[in-house]
């Protein structure tokens, strides 16, 4: 437990009444809100959330997956009706937090993922991504790769000095995606609430404004043509380039 504690403290000092606090952040004011605008990167962008524009192209990509596997961790869906979704699609496309973006594919134009920034704290610098829902089209894709960075560097550029990624312990895909995209486990919060009826613990995981240019190195070696054969198929893993940007 201690070594655990001692490896994600941040450096602190001590003041004249003998007491440790953390260091000074020195011309610290705010970070920006995120405004609405469309990420592009080279095989997809993120855009913000419409309904018209995504609502049926989202709906099909979300519905193929057996059983609704993809939902499962979601406080929401599947839904059992495009209108059902579209309903939801209005509620909540043009809210500021959670601030929703699609995840559309250059190659067709298709949306086939939804993200969102949320607990958006410009105030404190932290901000965190989550509502995940990755199509079978996107999973394990380049392109999902190229919208995390995307989200990432945006926030990095807007002035945040912690990027977050929350999930229920139980999901083992979102972890392991956390962990390979250079995100450091900080622990859980055993019973942290219901989800569908049943409990769940949060696993939370962050990235620190000091941290990124090394996991954005990383990321980028990855995603570079260069890594890539003429079938699409890596040449270097990600954890190797992270290792390399590490040493």
């Amino acid at each position: 437990m201690r070594a655990d504690w001692d490896a994600l403290a941040q450096p602190a000092e001590q003041i004249s009444t003998g007491q440790w606090v953390g260091l000074p952040v020195e011309g610290w004011t705010s970070a920006a809100f995120p405004p609405r605008q469309v990420l592009t990167g080279s095989h997809g962008r993120v855009e913000p959330l419409d309904a018209e524009r995504h609502g049926a192209q989202l709906y099909e990509a979300l519905h193929q997956m057996a059983g609704g596997a993809n939902w499962t961790y979601l406080s929401h869906g599947p839904f059992s009706s495009l209108e059902d979704w579209q309903t939801w699609m209005q509620a909540n496309a043009g809210r500021e937090d959670p601030q929703f973006y699609a995840i559309v594919d250059a190659r067709d134009d298709v949306a086939i993922g939804l993200c969102s920034y949320l607990r958006i704290e410009p105030a404190d610098g932290c901000i965190e991504v989550g509502f995940l829902n990755f199509s079978p089209r996107l999973q394990r894709s380049r392109l999902a790769t190229e919208a995390m960075y995307l989200m990432m560097r945006n926030a990095f550029e807007l002035g945040y000095r912690r990027y977050e990624w929350k999930c229920d312990a139980q999901n083992t895909p979102s972890v392991k995606a956390a962990l390979r995209l250079g995100f450091t486990f900080e622990g859980l919060f055993r019973q942290a609430r219901t989800n569908k009826g049943r409990n769940r613990d949060t696993a939370w995981f962050s990235i620190l404004d000091h941290e990124w240019p090394q996991r954005r190195r990383a990321l980028e070696l990855w995603l570079a043509d260069a890594n890539f054969d003429a079938q699409g198929r890596q040449l270097r893993s990600l954890s190797e380039f992270a290792a390399e940007a590490a040493a």
